[in-house]
């Protein structure tokens, strides 16, 4: 006689995670559903969530609280790195998959499970996300990917949903919305045309009232660690700034990129926090750092973000640009004051005690005590020689031509 075989399934409760709790309770598994709160799951939803996950015959349910977590081993190096994918996007579900990934793991390690599953479709990045941690962190469980293994459609899932009694999931929903700490993702609708743009409706935020009096907020920084008025807890910080800073639609955008599997993808996002700390962070480290450091910074942050969203977050080269990104950290301390409008940040003011903009020694295009103007012309005249001699050497070979 088989055994009971034993599940620990990533549960999110929406339309995918429903059905696989359903299919492999259906395939003889015990299922213990695992949510990892990343973010956005107030108390409702929590217990919601515990509702669902038994009603369709989860054997246990459990909510593992992840957020501070993923400040510690991830926010804050993409906050460090100014970590934005194209310019733009601030990596809002690249780093939660991997945390929820690894709490998922850990526990199905802990309870001595068979398999661990995720309910990621064939098509886009989670699915190799999950594959890789589950892979690193837990070799030894079988993985799987029950939708991609499947191949079934939305449609195919709430008609099975249906079957067994529970009709509460639509088939055809016009948007994938997934909400977290670092920000809010929207996929469906307008994304699929690169041509076609997101109505203001689309974000949780709604439209904006372009009215809307202006908000003046200061930030601190300790050696890159954000502080509000007294708010010393990341996580709230975060959750506070997004509160914020959703009423004056900041942080919104269309990101159009490659996927791991190498085909375009377009999301929408709305990451109120994620814009306002990366604004003061960044506007604080070009007071505080020098040329060099910005200039590697942009290259190395760039890149760490590439790993996180890349799903090779486990490389060691990962840690060889955080102990770059800690590194760099030193001096970035002071604050910034900024100034929210509909639409848009703009940053009205810095100040550190490592300020390297020292009007007392050096007043940009006025004069300075640290030299005088035979120093500059000297130093004019030598900064050219080597693109002066490029240019003779060009115009010697074109006489001989």
């Amino acid at each position: 006689m088989n055994r009971t075989r034993y599940a620990v399934l990533a549960y999110s409760g929406g339309l995918d995670t429903s059905f696989a709790l359903v299919y492999l309770r259906e395939s003889g598994y015990q299922v213990t559903a695992v949510t990892v709160d990343t973010g956005g799951l107030d108390e409702k939803t929590r217990a919601d969530l515990a509702d669902r996950a038994r009603r369709l015959g989860a054997e246990s349910f459990r909510l593992v609280d992840a957020r501070a977590l993923l400040f510690d081993r991830y926010l804050r190096f993409l906050i460090y790195g100014n970590t934005l994918k194209g310019g733009l996007y601030p990596l809002s579900v690249s780093a939660e998959r991997t945390c929820q990934a690894s709490k998922v793991a850990a526990l199905a390690r802990e309870l001595r499970a068979d398999c661990v599953v995720d309910g990621s479709t064939g098509a886009g990045n989670d699915q190799i996300r999950f594959a890789v941690a589950f892979a690193v962190l837990a070799p030894e469980l079988e993985h799987r990917c029950l939708i991609r293994e499947l191949g079934w459609t939305r449609a195919d899932e709430a008609a099975y949903l249906a079957r067994h009694g529970f009709d509460e999931w639509p088939s055809k929903a016009r948007y994938s919305v997934n909400q977290g700490l670092w920000g809010i993702t929207i996929g469906g609708g307008e994304t699929h045309d690169a041509w076609t743009g997101v109505p203001d409706t689309v974000y949780p935020g709604g439209a904006v009232d372009p009215g809307l009096k202006s908000r003046v907020l200061s930030l601190a920084f300790d050696r890159g660690e954000p502080r509000m008025e007294g708010e010393t807890d990341p996580v709230a910080l975060i959750e506070q700034l997004n509160a914020i800073g959703r009423s004056y639609g900041i942080g919104r955008g269309v990101h159009l990129g490659e996927t791991i599997l190498g085909i375009k993808g377009r999301v929408a996002f709305e990451a109120p926090a994620a814009s306002i700390l990366i604004s003061a962070h960044r506007e604080l480290e070009k007071l505080v750092l020098s040329g060099a450091q910005i200039a590697w910074k942009e290259t190395l942050g760039a890149l760490y973000g590439s790993l996180v969203h890349e799903a090779r977050f486990f490389d060691p080269l990962a840690r060889d640009l955080e102990a770059f990104l800690q590194s760099s950290q030193e001096r970035v301390t002071g604050e910034v004051r900024l100034r929210l409008e509909p639409g848009r940040i703009v940053v009205e003011g810095v100040r550190s005690p490592h300020s390297l903009m020292d009007a007392g020694v050096a007043r940009y295009g006025e004069s300075a005590a640290l030299w005088d103007g035979r120093d500059a012309s000297g130093f004019a005249r030598i900064h050219g020689i080597g693109q002066g001699l490029w240019a003779r050497a060009g115009r010697s070979s074109d006489e001989k031509n």
